[in-house]
């Protein structure tokens, strides 16, 4: 059904609210959501029904563990990952800009950081290359194996241009957690070639695939690769869970930022990159497609649209579910 997009907000925002978060925290972490849904992304609001995201008790505020003059560790006190990585992207410019290059790691976080083409985006709004990598519980199975061992991994890498950035945001595996959340949600089947069941059958079904496994995202050894290498940035590079080792750690996310004036004219740069955009745009077309979009452009026409009309399609048993949490 239908909502309008103020109303929809509201409704997160209270949600947030009845978990236990501030106001500012609220505030945060719904912006995250409200992206990802308004893009038709599986990191939105979704993440608010069920069991939810209550604030854990234990939660304390993120500090600094070690620092050198390009490179940050912080400890994000066990706080929901969206509000510490905000205070990890914000570093993360302020150290590129100062030395050209950034890296922070942030350790110590119990939940999912979202949809990080957000704050890939936020880097890349300041005229700098963002590159993120999100590690998460064991969800996914290795090639080869049925048995979960690595989480969805995701990545996502923003890039300015003379108009908005260009952003690729992906999990390394074949759909994100909450996209069979929000399958079965709907009481809905998933592909069948995505995730196998706890027997190491291919299911259709979502509350199997959650008992059992999703497969790396190519279906392959090299989508399986690409899963190990975050697994290993954000495990043990910063004090935190790899394939389930050291799980009391927390699950870690490493953010990147880059200054190509440090190479190059910025300018320069972004002019360079508004060029190649334009010669993938005029790209000869399949049968049955009408455009070559960029990653993530599709996604970003959807906001547009949902902005300009002022309300958002929500699937009802999603919004009912929302409502619910509300009260």
């Amino acid at each position: 059904m239908k909502i309008n997009l103020p109303e929809l907000k509201e409704l997160a925002h209270k949600a947030l609210l009845k978990y236990g978060y501030t106001e500012e925290e609220a505030q945060i972490i719904g912006e995250v959501l409200m992206y990802a849904q308004m893009r038709g992304n599986n990191q939105g609001i979704v993440k608010l029904i069920g069991k939810g995201i209550p604030k854990n008790p234990e939660a304390t505020e993120t500090i600094v563990l070690k620092e050198r003059k390009a490179s940050v560790l912080l400890d994000g006190g066990k706080n929901f990952g969206m509000v510490p990585m905000k205070k990890s992207v914000e570093m993360a410019i302020e150290k590129a800009k100062e030395y050209g290059i950034s890296i922070v790691g942030l350790t110590n976080t119990f939940s999912s950081t979202g949809a990080i083409g957000y704050f890939a985006r936020e880097i890349a709004k300041q005229g700098l290359v963002g590159m993120i990598y999100a590690g998460s519980p064991e969800s996914v199975a290795p090639y080869g194996s049925y048995e979960a061992k690595f989480g969805t991994n995701p990545m996502a890498y923003g890039f300015p241009t003379s108009n908005e950035p260009v952003v690729f945001d992906m999990a390394t595996s074949t759909m994100a957690w909450f996209g069979l959340v929000q399958a079965k949600t709907a009481g809905q089947s998933i592909p069948g070639d995505v995730a196998y069941d706890g027997e190491g059958n291919l299911t259709t079904d979502p509350a199997k695939a959650m008992e059992g496994a999703l497969r790396p995202f190519d279906r392959s050894y090299k989508g399986y690769g690409l899963s190990l290498v975050v697994e290993i940035l954000t495990g043990p590079m910063i004090r935190s869970a790899i394939v389930g080792i050291k799980s009391e750690l927390g699950w870690g996310n490493v953010v990147i930022a880059i200054d190509p004036s440090a190479f190059v004219d910025i300018e320069e740069f972004k002019k360079d990159i508004d060029q190649a955009i334009e010669v993938i745009h005029a790209s000869k077309t399949l049968e049955g497609i009408d455009k070559v979009y960029l990653p993530g452009e599709k996604g970003d026409k959807a906001m547009v649209e949902v902005i300009a009309s002022g309300e958002i399609e929500v699937e009802d048993n999603l919004l009912n579910s929302l409502r619910e949490v509300v009260g």
